[in-house]
């Protein structure tokens, strides 16, 4: 049996009633008595946050925790609001390099203290994966286990609230059994986290009609831009002109990523006029990474080098599989 560390860091699964609303209260021994599971658990209780307020600084802070007790335990098991755990679980991928051990995050849309829940059912689930011999981040939500980098909450109320986008699933949980569907490679580095984030990022999603500038703004305040753009990832030229705005960036040394807003498939900003008069600046480019993976991705990746050429480097190439081959720049 293994030797699994659980740490609480609030959400809905650990929440209780208040005249304003749920809000996180209860410990990580009370989470794990709701569950009843035999194994050998060990309670941490990190923070007792809704996930909306999460930082970047908390997942340094579990990321440390983890490293802390990483030669104690098999396994860990991460309980954390759904909100924002897709990004935390992706921090958790960058952070925490070298894993050969199940980091597991989990959650639910129920109080575990409530008569109908989901979070018994995605306790036991996490508790049933943490067994098997396997490394790296994953959600564990609803009977599916989704690698960290992949992971896109979809839904606020259903419980199958989070799915794996542009990645097969890792495997589904029932009951006592898992049937794999992919399995993720053991590392062939040894275990060692690089947890130093640059939180001067900016996330803007492109609409029609957006004043240019806007970039002014985040010319003056920030290393690096994440724009969500239109399907294959245009930005428009015509009427509103954004490029001679993405040029000063580009000029003054500001990180310029290239996404998209569509959910599925990925980026081609060759493809249309659009998108190849963008790339005659120094701009990086998605693939098929997800927001949810992007965002700590360019803090972590700033978070060791300034240097465009690493920095294009490390955003474009796949790092835990949130990048799929096909798009590495």
């Amino acid at each position: 049996m293994k030797k699994i560390l659980l740490l609480a860091t609030g959400g809905t699964i650990a929440s209780v009633t208040s005249d304003e609303g749920l809000v996180p209260g209860l410990s990580a021994e009370e989470l794990l008595h709701y569950s009843q599971s035999p194994l050998d658990v060990t309670c941490h209780i990190l923070m007792n946050r809704d996930s909306t307020n999460m930082q970047p600084e908390n997942w340094i802070q579990i990321a440390d925790a983890i490293t802390k007790h990483y030669n104690e335990f098999d396994s860990f098991i991460v309980t954390h609001g759904t909100d924002t755990l897709a990004f935390t679980a992706a921090a958790l991928s960058y952070m925490l390099q070298g894993l050969d051990k199940p980091v597991i995050l989990t959650g639910s849309q129920v109080p575990i203290s409530f008569k109908k829940t989901d979070a018994k059912k995605n306790v036991q689930d996490a508790l049933r994966f943490s067994q098997e011999d396997i490394g790296g981040v994953f959600v564990v939500f609803d009977g599916r286990v989704i690698i960290g980098t992949r992971a896109v909450k979809m839904r606020t109320k259903s419980y199958d609230a989070f799915e794996s986008i542009n990645h097969p699933y890792v495997a589904e949980i029932k009951g006592q059994s898992i049937e794999y569907y992919w399995t993720p490679e053991k590392p062939t580095e040894a275990f060692h986290p690089v947890t130093n984030l640059c939180t001067d990022i900016f996330l803007i999603k492109l609409f029609p009609g957006m004043n240019p500038d806007i970039f002014d703004f985040i010319k003056e305040h920030y290393k690096g831009v994440i724009i969500e753009s239109f399907g294959n990832g245009g930005l428009p030229f015509e009427g509103r002109n954004l490029l001679p705005k993405i040029k000063e960036l580009t000029e003054a040394g500001i990180v310029v990523l290239i996404s998209t807003q569509c959910l599925e498939e990925g980026q081609d900003i060759y493809l249309y006029e659009v998108g190849r008069k963008v790339t005659n600046y120094n701009i990086l480019v998605s693939g098929d990474m997800n927001t949810e993976a992007i965002v700590p991705k360019l803090m972590w990746t700033l978070g060791q080098t300034d240097d465009f050429k690493k920095v294009k480097e490390i955003i474009e190439k796949p790092i835990c599989w949130d990048l799929s081959p096909d798009w590495e720049g």
